[in-house]
């Protein structure tokens, strides 16, 4: 049964990684969880997969410190959330049924609540740089300080 999952996994994989990666490009598909959806299925699909992919770019850009820190920049979330919640709203607008659109809206409340209070928001990149030079800088001193008492 198990070998008959794999091929499965590894072409959901690479159909999410198809659909993230044009996420990048189409503010209406979600490139992150799309991505995290290909991590899972490459994870129990192939472990060659898997690994390629977490060596990529797409991944370090994308996922890498989510996946480490289970947080993101307030400008990801942003980024995330904005442009579906547009389409989302386009959609409660032609929704012919009310009750439909009740159930996109609080699918879209959700959404919104689990990006604020769910996940954790980090410093941007910018500020992390920022941070790891002054992290750098203490480090070189204490270096220079112990190289001056030798």
């Amino acid at each position: 049964m198990r070998r008959l999952l794999k091929p499965l996994f590894i072409a959901l994989g690479l159909l999410c990684l198809a659909l993230g990666t044009l996420g990048i490009f189409l503010p209406v598909l979600p490139t992150t969880p799309l991505y995290l959806a290909t991590l899972f299925c490459f994870a129990r699909g192939s472990e060659r997969m898997h690994n390629w992919f977490v060596g990529t770019k797409l991944y370090k850009k994308y996922l890498d410190r989510f996946v480490r820190e289970r947080s993101l920049p307030l400008r990801t979330k942003l980024a995330i959330c904005i442009p579906v919640s547009a389409i989302l709203i386009i959609t409660i607008y032609f929704a012919p049924i009310w009750h439909l659109q009740v159930l996109i809206a609080v699918l879209m409340l959700i959404k919104w609540y689990y990006f604020i209070f769910r996940i954790k928001t980090s410093p941007s990149g910018a500020q992390n740089r920022q941070e790891n030079r002054q992290e750098n800088r203490q480090e070189n001193r204490q270096e220079n300080r112990q190289q001056n008492k030798r």
